[in-house]
């Protein structure tokens, strides 16, 4: 058997997350359903996150096992085209049998957008979380401050998470004001929030909860230094709203 990593991208609007569900369309099923197309053989793919319903990614990593030996470049072809457009496969290549997408991963970087407008763009509906109210920026940044580092994120955890440990390392938190965005040839003008986000590894919903939290803060519901308190409570209770799912995008993950 040889393993196969694959780079991909994908809009996950249409999609019910990343995880194969029952009577719901997901990435890993239509994957796992080109594989077998393509192969001739069933696989299981794993991926290195499993991005939840609405969330995007501009780089997933995966793995499949298989008995074919075809070239890479045929197995991006193969595979793009057995899947929906909204899923584009940009690299493969044969890996040793001990690569893990998750597990070997060093590393991730999220990406969150808020459209923080009056007027909502009808183009961003899919794309970005939209706050009509004006944020303050600055308590953000002061909030954020907070949470970067080696932390219990336990106030910030969704439920149905499995992980052995809530204890993280966020690395990165930046947030910034920006007047336009783009999605390829398409550029786009207003008022946006962008956070980006890098830890060792992410609890389910961590990023969105962080985010709803922030947000709090923003609007002044929440002071910066209360973010220290949420912390040590180890209380989901304590911690904003979780943010939609639509504005978050799975950025990189780092080897």
């Amino acid at each position: 058997m040889k393993r196969v990593k694959l780079k991909l991208c994908y809009d996950g609007s249409g999609f019910s997350g990343w995880q194969i569900q029952p009577d719901a369309v997901t990435v890993q099923g239509v994957l796992e359903e080109a594989i077998e197309r393509v192969t001739g053989q069933r696989s299981r793919v794993t991926g290195a996150s499993r991005t939840d319903a609405g969330v995007h990614a501009l780089e997933q990593v995966a793995v499949f096992d298989t008995e074919s030996a075809l070239p890479p470049l045929v197995i991006v072809r193969a595979l793009n085209a057995n899947i929906p457009v909204q899923v584009r496969v940009l690299e493969a290549s044969y890996v040793d049998g001990d690569f893990h997408p998750r597990f070997s991963a060093r590393g991730k970087i999220y990406v969150y957008i808020i459209e923080n407008s009056q007027i909502r763009s009808p183009f961003l509906v899919n794309y970005a979380y939209h706050n009509p109210r004006k944020l303050h920026v600055d308590a953000m940044k002061e909030a954020a401050s907070y949470l970067i580092g080696r932390h219990d994120f336990k106030s910030f955890q969704g439920s149905g998470c499995s992980a052995r440990t809530t204890i993280r390392d966020l690395r990165k938190l930046d947030i910034q004001i920006v007047s336009e965005v783009g999605f390829g040839p398409v550029r786009l003008t207003g008022r946006f929030i962008l956070f980006e986000f890098e830890a060792d590894a992410f609890l389910r919903y961590m990023v969105r909860n962080m985010v709803g939290t922030l947000v709090e803060v923003g609007l002044g519901k929440l002071r910066p230094v209360d973010i220290k308190e949420i912390l040590r409570a180890c209380d989901r209770t304590r911690s904003g709203p979780t943010a939609p799912g639509q504005g978050l995008y799975l950025k990189k993950i780092l080897y």
